[in-house]
């Protein structure tokens, strides 16, 4: 087993065909040969600059995935390449230090980065107004709605100046108007700054609307077993036609593996 985490020489620039790449990826947990098998041989590569969404039933290890290509976690066989560098992870809770302000946030994401003190109010202040925050520097986090926390999130993700931003359900506790709305931030922001985004989502019509490429995995131990290319310009809306025929024929698939995998 391997994870290699590269980050390219500053004094020239690495020119590579993947942002992630899996290969025979495996994991297990519990004692060789007796533990229970969560992934099996997973082969997956994300493009630079492209939008894949994860897609599978509950237990599928859709989280464990994005766990080992963060570097949390070690896969038990196979390889993870990330040549940028550690990726950027936003998980389904903002994960704020309430004690610290909107800006403050991000400024602790832009010092652990190594960027001077002189340079992050700035680079903060810049951050928000991408994610449509102007103004909310100095805000605690209580003061902020469920989307605008998911928000300043997004920002310290984007602190972190990684090429490659893994999401895990960030927008499945948010109200549908608010989740729409932040759908459309997301893929603003995605085509904006050309990052590479690996999205974990239960919602058929979520991973459609935002996706270039969606990836199913199986349950009991997750395989990739169908990817389907969104050829649907955006921007695109949950209610769109074409959004509604794709997610059908995706959902159909997903409850094909339900019921194969016994699961209700």
């Amino acid at each position: 087993m391997a994870i290699t985490l590269n980050t390219p020489r500053a004094e020239r620039k690495t020119v590579t065909d993947h942002a992630v790449r899996l290969d025979g990826v495996s994991k297990s947990f519990g004692r060789p040969g007796t533990g229970q098998v969560v992934l099996d041989t997973i082969d997956l590569t994300v493009a630079p600059g492209e939008f894949v969404t994860l897609l599978g039933a509950s237990g599928c290890g859709k989280s464990t995935l994005l766990n080992l290509v963060a570097g949390l976690d070690e896969p038990s066989a196979g390889t993870i390449d990330v040549p940028g560098g550690r990726p950027a992870l936003m998980f389904q809770e903002h994960a704020l230090f309430p004690w610290l302000t909107a800006g403050k946030n991000i400024e602790l994401a832009l010092k652990l980065r190594g960027l001077p003190r002189s340079e992050r109010r700035q680079e903060a202040e810049r951050l928000l107004e991408l994610v449509r925050l102007k103004g909310t520097h100095g805000k605690r986090v209580h003061e902020l709605s469920g989307g605008m926390r998911q928000r300043v999130a997004l920002a310290r993700a984007l602190a972190q100046k990684s090429r490659l931003l893994l999401m895990d359900e960030p927008f499945a506790a948010l109200d549908a108007i608010t989740r729409d709305v932040l759908h459309e931030e997301l893929t603003r922001v995605w085509e904006e700054t050309g990052l590479s985004v690996l999205f974990v989502t239960h919602n058929v019509r979520e991973a459609v609307r935002l996706a270039q490429r969606v990836v199913l995995l199986s349950s009991r131990p997750g395989r990739v077993v169908r990817e389907w290319d969104v050829d649907i310009p955006q921007p695109r809306r949950i209610e769109d036609a074409h959004v509604s025929a794709l997610s059908v024929e995706i959902t159909d698939q997903l409850r094909k593996e339900i019921r194969r995998h016994g699961q209700h």
